[in-house]
């Protein structure tokens, strides 16, 4: 068996992965290849998250909250720091409407009812690591934030979103929180969890809204039961392409892709 195969955890991001298309999984995770282009998409959340990052830290320490100005100086610092990669924009994009963009943005997440938690935040960024699944190593999580009030835990993951988010979209993506809230519930086992997706949408009047997921045992089994099944496949080294009109264009391992040869 291949080395690169006997990792000792697995995430949530590495389990899409292999399911979107398990080449891109080998490309990544087993053969290390670098990526050939980066994602506008990408380093623009990164940054987000990052500005999102420091405003929690300073609230966490007891400092008033960042200036938009100093948000927007970490945002830049993110693509300072991919500035030799090659990038790829989306159509009509550029670094500067991007810019403008995450300034919106950003306007809107201080606006927000995100921005002024009434728990205590007890985690950004949070890393949390344990068995959870059975025939598989560690589940890794990486938690964005985790606020406890006097009744709840709660764990919220941020995402950047083209549009708002339609009525349902947060259950169908539920699966990376059901897998959290595995983890996280050993952090407060007398309080109810509360799983939460923070949206903010990439349109030209952003939005930041709040979607709950539903917990359900038989729903947390069957997310258990998949990962469960790709890891088998993983191991078995099961790799193949699955050319996608959406999820080509911007993949990272165009020319080797086309190189593989099986």
């Amino acid at each position: 068996m291949l080395k690169a195969l006997k990792r000792d955890y697995v995430s949530h991001s590495a389990i899409s992965t292999y399911q979107q298309c398990p080449l891109r999984y080998y490309f990544r995770y087993v053969a290390n290849l670098p990526e050939e282009l980066t994602s506008s998409a990408l380093v623009f959340g990164s940054g987000i998250h990052r500005a999102a990052e420091l405003h929690f830290e300073a609230l966490l320490a007891g400092n008033d909250a960042p200036s938009l100005d100093e948000l927007m100086e970490v945002y830049q610092s993110i693509w300072d720091q991919r500035q030799d990669e090659p990038i790829q924009f989306g159509k009509n994009e550029t670094r500067q409407s991007l810019h403008e963009l995450a300034k919106r943005m950003l306007t809107t997440f201080q606006a927000s009812e995100l921005a002024k938690p009434s728990g205590e935040i007890i985690g950004i960024e949070e890393e949390l690591r344990g068995p959870v699944i059975e025939g598989c190593p560690d589940l890794l999580a990486r938690v964005d934030l985790i606020l406890a009030t006097q009744d709840e835990l709660q764990v919220i993951d941020l995402k950047t979103s083209r549009s708002r988010w339609k009525s349902g979209q947060a259950e169908n993506s539920a699966e990376q929180l059901l897998l959290y809230s595995e983890l996280a519930k050993e952090m407060a086992p007398d309080k109810k969890l509360r799983l939460r997706f923070a949206v903010i949408s990439k349109t030209k009047t952003p939005s930041l809204e709040m979607h709950d997921v539903s917990i359900h045992p038989d729903r947390v089994e069957r997310t258990k039961r998949v990962v469960q099944r790709v890891w088998k496949a993983i191991q078995q080294g099961t790799f193949y392409p699955s050319p996608s009109p959406m999820k080509c264009p911007s993949c990272a391992y165009q020319q080797a892709c086309r190189d593989w040869k099986g």
